[in-house]
């Protein structure tokens, strides 16, 4: 009977054991199946190490596999993580350490980033924000209260100065509202009002004046009315003069500088044709000239031998008589 029992417990046993690991390594497979991987880099990655979990939008939804120094830049840190698929991680995520909680262990935070930005791919670099740290957050401090005691010391000394300052004022106060400065102040007021009653009666008379030379002036406007409407009416009739003898003064004008177009063009042609002519005129000339020469030489020849119109031959000439020669 014991060993019945024992056989029956250690078969109880067996089955839960196998039981117990089946169930392990389907949930290990499915948990591994269903998580894709990311990176990010951040140059102060304080409490970030294997294992801390991964928040989006303050959900957990993976956790932190590797944290080491980047390759490329040694002055930021790479973190590679895990987060389950279908977190709709975008392009305007930010991740950053961040904490739950006050005295909670700090975790990696990532934004909800935008609904309109392109969504991040598996492997994929999520864009980070630098989270400031406890020692940076205490050096800022420090620097703000340093500023601020150079501050409340030069504002101290301005409120010494403004406190002076006010108390000269004061004392100038005092002195300008004094017995004596009361009673110029009276004296002044006093001689102002007999100012004012003597002008009283001289800005009546100004005012009436003023009153008349008023109405003087309307009656002139009503008589110069009718004026301003001749005038008005000279100047338009004189516009529609001008509008009249426009179009013909304009019409004579392009008259006038087509004429003025075609004489510039009749003078250009007289040009040319002196021009091509130069030389026969030249020759021209030079005959009448030979020809002026020629009849000159012939009325010369005329006045010396008048009988040449009449005889082609020239007689022969007489000789002197001889003295003892025989007639």
């Amino acid at each position: 009977m014991k060993t019945l029992e024992a056989k029956v417990g250690a078969f109880v046993v067996v089955c839960a054991t196998i039981l117990g690991a089946t169930i392990y390594f389907v949930s290990v497979a499915q948990f591994n199946g269903a998580n894709v991987p990311f990176k990010t880099y951040l140059q102060n990655a304080a409490g970030m190490e294997s294992g801390t979990p991964v928040l989006f939008g303050g959900i957990t939804v993976g956790k932190i596999d590797e944290v080491k120094p980047d390759k490329t830049d040694p002055t930021r840190i790479e973190i590679s993580l895990e987060v389950k698929q279908g977190t709709p991680l975008n392009a305007q995520s930010l991740a950053e350490v961040g904490a739950v909680s006050l005295m909670s262990s700090p975790v990696l935070t990532i934004s909800t980033g935008s609904n309109s930005a392109q969504r991040l791919q598996p492997g994929s670099v999520i864009p980070s924000r630098e989270t400031l740290s406890l020692d940076e957050l205490q050096h800022k401090v420090a620097t703000l209260a340093d500023t601020a005691q150079s501050t409340l010391v030069q504002v101290n000394g301005n409120l010494n100065n403004i406190s002076g300052d006010a108390r000269h004022l004061l004392a100038n106060l005092n002195d300008l509202t004094g017995e004596t400065n009361r009673a110029h102040v009276n004296h002044i007021l006093s001689n102002s009002d007999t100012l004012v009653a003597r002008l009283d009666p001289q800005l009546e008379q100004l005012s009436s004046q003023a009153l008349q030379l008023t109405k003087q002036a309307n009656k002139l406007a009503a008589k110069m009315e009718p004026t301003l409407d001749n005038l008005n009416a000279a100047v338009s009739n004189a516009n529609q003069t001008v509008t009249d003898i426009r179009q013909p003064t304009v019409a004579d004008l392009a008259e006038l500088q087509k004429t003025l177009s075609d004489t510039r063009v009749l003078i250009s042609g007289l040009q040319s044709l002196v021009e091509t002519n130069s030389e026969n005129t030249h020759y021209t000339i030079e005959n009448l000239r030979m020809a002026t020469d020629n009849l000159n030489e012939l009325t010369e020849s005329l006045k010396e031998r008048p009988w040449s119109l009449v005889r082609v031959k020239q007689p022969p000439d007489r000789s002197v008589p001889r003295r003892g020669v025989n007639q």
